[in-house]
């Protein structure tokens, strides 16, 4: 098997994900996955697609991450996780996609305005 690549993508944060045959190695810029997301929620979620597909300890993964914090970092590498299992074996989108790993989620920060201090918030009214 070659190398299966896919992007995943959340907030500000990019995964790229290359996945190979192997025994079970997730490395994240050069680090081991539990070194890099000390949380076990954050562990969780990257495993989750390989539990998902009964895959565990089959693939070597090397990623990529950009930007973004610790969260939306775990979630995009999830997303990636899951486009590349499908390019690996079509069978496995339908259980993915019952679990919802392979939506994109499109929430953003929202840009800030000018004439204000947040994107939303304005400053102080004053009538006199």
């Amino acid at each position: 098997m070659e190398v299966v690549n896919a992007l995943g993508r959340r907030k500000t944060a990019i995964a790229r994900v290359y996945l190979t045959e192997g025994k079970g190695n997730i490395t994240v810029n050069k680090k081991d996955y539990k070194e890099y997301f000390p949380t076990a929620t954050l562990q969780y979620v990257v495993r989750q697609p390989f539990e998902t597909t009964d895959n565990i300890d089959k693939y070597d993964v090397t990623v990529n991450l950009d930007g973004g914090g610790f969260s939306g970092q775990a979630e995009a590498l999830r997303l990636a996780i899951s486009r590349a299992l499908c390019k690996i074996n079509e069978e496995y989108r339908p259980a993915l996609k019952a679990k919802g790993l392979m939506r994109r989620d499109p929430r953003m920060v929202e840009r800030k305005k000018p004439g204000q201090p947040k994107a939303r918030k304005k400053f102080q009214f004053s009538k006199r």
